[in-house]
Parts: structure tokens; C-alpha cells; sequence
């Protein structure tokens, strides 16, 4: 049976992590949720909730998944398939066991979750996300030959293809160093349409100017990085 452990860095989401552990399918081994320096209530409702809680002090969404991924490396049962999930609840978490079907049924290593906008709720993407996601995926078809149209936080990948990426970014750009990583280490990859909600709470990121600025910024950081590397 396929053993599947899920990261889900959260930074005061205490309003909604109890919403996304609770959605998520009961055939998943682990839920990992990563306390980026939260002020609230989010790690006690996360504990509640049944899933296990690492804190992370460096503020970072990266830094977040790192900790997860170096949680899971010392553990003694390693997972064959790892899940990213945002913890605001603006995925559907149930939507997992899609995410992970092409992995598991196709043998595929990498699936991202598309936010295509027929499946979008209004505004639960803001115009700088929007044109960001289309900038990005557009520069890396034309570089790489890449077949992604979206950054979708929410993505599932082999564990050992995971470690062979040796992720690095502790920021904003680690869904695009991991899609960079995965097209030069050519691994199989598709997308999947999914649903996208308004999240619950303030986006720490595209919610304000600076961070949509810095995501932006590491973003295409990454990917002229990985152009020049050619």
C-alpha cells in the first residue's frame, strides 16, 4: 500500500487548519503541519486536530517545507509519495487522492495541481498571483519546453525524486525551483485541474504589495538562473 505523508507550512492559520486536516483523505499515513513562527492558536489546533506539529522559527515558506522534509528523513518509516498543501484552506483538500493518482496508478513522479480559472472561485487568485503564474509558466515553456501552466502549491512527488531535487529556496521561490529541478532532472510530470477558494484569512503573500513584489522577484530569479544554466 502506498505510503503518503503530507507538509503543510502555516503561519497563523489558526481559523482554517483545522478545515484542511480534517478534509484530508483518510489514506494518507501523516499530516505534517510546520508552525512558521505562529502567534496564534494554529499549532494547538493542528494538535487537536491529530496531525503531528513541528515549529519552524525562520520565517519562510521554504524554510517551512524544509523542516517538514527533515522531519520525514529521520523518521523510520519513509513515505513513498509526499503531499505540499497550503494551510489556509483555499485548496480542497479531499482533492488529494486525484493529486497523487497519476503517481500512483501511472507511475508518473510529479503532479502539480492546476488552478485553472473554470474551477476558480472569484477573487480566490488576485491579479498580480494571475499574471505572476502566467509570466513564469510562459518563460519556462519557452526555455525549458515546459508544459506547466500554473504554481500551484498544492503538488505531490515521489519521495526519492524529492530528495534527488536537493531543494535549496527558503522563500517564496520554492514552487518554481522545484518545477525548474524537476525539468532538468526530466522527471514525469502532469498537472491536474483542481478547485481554488478565497483562503480563509489574509494571504501572507499576494495579500500585500511587498510580498507579491519578493515573490516576483525570486521567481523569475530562478527561473533566468536555470536559462543561463542552459
Amino acid at each position: 500500500m502506498t505510503h503518503i505523508k503530507v507538509i503543510i507550512p502555516a503561519y497563523n492559520e489558526a481559523d482554517s487548519i483545522t478545515h484542511v486536516i480534517n478534509n484530508i483523505p483518510t489514506e494518507v499515513n501523516e499530516v505534517i503541519v510546520v508552525s512558521n513562527n505562529s502567534t496564534d492558536n494554529t499549532e494547538a489546533n493542528a494538535k487537536q486536530a491529530g496531525a503531528t506539529v513541528l515549529t519552524e522559527t525562520n520565517k519562510g515558506y521554504g524554510y517551512a517545507c524544509l523542516k517538514g522534509m527533515d522531519y520525514i528523513a529521520k523518521a523510520s518509516k519513509k513515505p513513498d509519495i509526499v503531499v505540499f498543501l497550503d494551510g489556509d484552506y483555499s485548496d480542497y483538500p479531499e482533492e488529494l487522492t486525484k493529486i497523487v493518482a497519476p503517481i500512483i496508478n501511472d507511475n508518473l513522479d510529479f503532479v502539480i495541481g492546476a488552478r485553472v480559472k473554470a474551477l476558480r472561485e472569484a477573487g480566490s487568485m488576485t491579479k498580480p498571483q494571475v499574471f505572476g503564474n502566467w509570466l513564469a509558466t510562459t518563460l519556462m515553456r519557452l526555455f525549458f519546453g515546459a508544459k506547466f501552466t500554473d504554481l500551484g502549491p498544492f503538488r505531490a512527488i515521489k519521495y526519492n525524486k524529492l530528495l534527488a531535487l536537493n531543494m535549496e529556496d527558503k522563500t517564496y521561490g520554492w514552487t518554481v525551483e522545484m518545477q525548474l529541478k524537476a525539468l532538468k532532472q526530466k522527471l514525469s510530470y502532469t498537472e491536474i485541474p483542481v478547485n481554488y477558494r478565497n483562503r480563509i484569512g489574509v494571504s501572507k503573500v499576494s495579500g500585500t504589495i511587498k510580498g507579491a513584489i519578493f515573490a516576483g522577484v525570486k521567481i523569475l530569479g530562478w527561473i533566468f538562473k536555470y536559462s543561463i544554466k542552459k
